[in-house]
């Protein structure tokens, strides 16, 4: 009896310790988050980008018209399985980048697709399950990528890479600095996956185009219209 009372007290002992060890580490990562990465940040970072269709990639291609492309390679792009148009918008993008540049100094980007965790008009109870495929599904994507920067402005298909990606963070696979640009539509009020990434503390940089927004979720930076 005193032998099993000893091995139930150093389970309990070994889980405990376990568990402080995991809070340990998530408060160590909602401290880092926001941060700037340790490195050189001269170094290009593997940037995975989030499209979502309609307005979502107008306003997307318009930040990546700005953004120093050689400091966000290599890029893979993401859309939902049902969008293409999304993903041709990305590829005639990266086609005028090669425009006078050396075909041998290109760096390639890649375009992939993700499962929707729900269509427009699905019943909740069988999105429960295409939400599960979606997940894997994003798992898979994030572990071949480990993208060193998520950059995404709020289509659905962003919360569970971000989720991905944070937790990727806490058990130490890769940390990726997450930028969230809310839509120009939202003037009152947060999107869903905006608000779902300011509440949980997920976005490194969370940028809004309008300041009324700014003042209503003071953690957000107000950056004025991208379009």
């Amino acid at each position: 009896m005193e032998g099993e009372h000893h091995c139930c007290f150093s389970i309990a002992t070994m889980i405990t310790i376990f568990l402080l060890m995991v809070v340990v580490r998530v408060a160590y990562v909602f401290y880092r988050t926001g941060k700037p990465l340790s490195s050189k940040s001269s170094d290009p970072r593997s940037t995975l980008i989030v499209l979502g269709s309609g307005g979502h990639t107008a306003e997307m291609i318009n930040v990546l018209s700005v953004m120093q492309k050689d400091r966000f390679t290599p890029r893979f792009y993401i859309a939902a399985a049902t969008d293409n148009m999304s993903l041709q918008k990305a590829r005639v993008l990266e086609d005028s980048l090669v425009d006078g540049q050396n075909q041998d100094e290109k760096v390639p980007a890649e375009f992939m697709q993700i499962y929707r965790s729900r269509e427009v008009g699905q019943s909740y109870i069988t999105s429960i399950g295409t939400t599960l495929i979606a997940i894997v599904h994003a798992l898979w994507l994030m572990i071949r990528t480990r993208p060193e920067v998520v950059l995404c402005n709020g289509p659905g298909t962003c919360v569970p890479l971000c989720v991905i990606a944070f937790l990727f963070k806490v058990v130490g696979i890769r940390w990726s600095c997450i930028f969230y640009v809310e839509s120009i539509a939202r003037v009152k009020k947060l999107s869903l996956s905006g608000l779902l990434l300011y509440k949980l503390r997920i976005a490194d940089q969370f940028f809004v185009q309008w300041p009324q927004l700014q003042r209503k979720y003071p953690r957000s930076h107000y950056v004025g219209c991208l379009m």
